[in-house]
């Protein structure tokens, strides 16, 4: 049988789990951290999931139709995906990103064609972001108010609230590690950005074992944006949804899909991907490195002796070669 894809649509899905052996055998584990390879995904990240959902059912439902631009802000990867779907199926793609964004994701939207400009350069957006102390989904809830509005030949694809980003992780994310784990998972740690990762994948399994644990990763207190630390170094990608105004919280975000917040400073996150780039030969980005800081902490409990950890990693640490994640490894 003849294993051609006609399209960069059909090959998202489907990535490994690979056991980080050699980073729990360094640190001395107890517990099994299995890591979810979201960068063997067509363009390394977990957003090509949402971004193929999203676009074809704005195309089934009559949304999104021949000749219409696709826009959208994002922190980058969600924008990559949709620049390569856009790319794929001929429609013109607008990508709105925050300032702090590395540079290979700029590059690489536009090597894929989309447009690309920025957050701050949108006079609302960026008063929203000045008054809210550069909260990334304060900004997003400003761009989303502004180009609402807009005329019949955008389609706008508001990741934070399109049921189509935790559904396809309902559908496809977690069956895929229920199935690769022989339904043996006890602990999921994913981080919250839009919400649908945790929402969608920590749903499904649940709704299998109501006993598994899920573990939602937000920023350390540190790590995000205030008056006596205006221009911290970010984690991208991983946002705060817990003591913040319910405003700031993406729509998209189930609280009853986890167990547990907990936090994490850049420059832990920036130690465990160093580590694990070390140990066992993958390269993953910051919000990679947060969520496997956090599975690490728990797999040192001593509760969770024995136990199975799985950890969504989101993406490639190809992204991030001119941040300071691997400068002076």
């Amino acid at each position: 049988m003849s294993a051609i894809y006609s399209s960069i649509t059909e090959l998202t899905g489907r990535t490994p789990l690979l056991e980080l052996r050699c980073y729990e055998k360094e640190l001395g584990l107890k517990a099994r951290i299995l890591a979810k390879l979201e960068y063997f995904n067509p363009n390394q990240s977990i957003k090509d999931r949402i971004a193929v959902s999203m676009i074809e059912d704005a195309e089934k439902s009559g949304k999104l139709r021949k000749g219409m631009t696709i826009l959208e802000a994002t922190s980058g990867n969600t924008g990559i995906g949709l620049a390569a779907v856009g790319a794929a199926k001929g429609y013109k793609v607008h990508i709105y990103v925050q300032d702090t964004v590395s540079i290979e994701r700029f590059q690489v939207m536009k090597a894929l064609g989309a447009e690309v400009s920025s957050m701050s350069d949108i006079p609302e957006v960026a008063k929203a972001l000045r008054e809210n102390n550069n909260d990334y989904v304060a900004g997003y809830a400003a761009f989303y108010e502004k180009f609402s509005k807009s005329n019949e030949n955008v389609f706008i694809v508001d990741q934070d609230a399109n049921p189509s980003n935790p559904r396809i992780h309902y559908e496809t994310t977690g069956p895929e590690i229920w199935n690769d784990t022989d339904g043996k998972t006890d602990i999921l740690v994913a981080a919250v950005g839009t919400g649908g990762t945790v929402t969608g994948t920590g749903g499904y399994l649940k709704s299998k074992n109501p006993d598994i644990k899920v573990i939602a990763v937000a920023p350390g207190e540190n790590s995000i944006p205030s008056e006596q630390n205006p221009s911290p170094e970010e984690i991208a990608g991983v946002h705060p949804f817990e003591n913040i105004p319910k405003e700031f919280v993406p729509s998209n975000l189930d609280k009853n899909s986890y167990d547990e917040c907990f936090r994490v400073e850049t420059a832990e996150a920036y130690q465990a991907a160093r580590r694990a780039a070390k140990t066992d030969g993958i390269l993953i980005g910051a919000s990679s490195g947060a969520i496997l800081y956090a599975a690490t902490k728990a797999a040192q409990r001593k509760e969770n002796f024995g136990k199975t950890i799985v950890a969504i990693l989101p993406d490639t640490g190809l992204r991030y070669l001119s941040t300071n994640l691997f400068k002076g490894e």
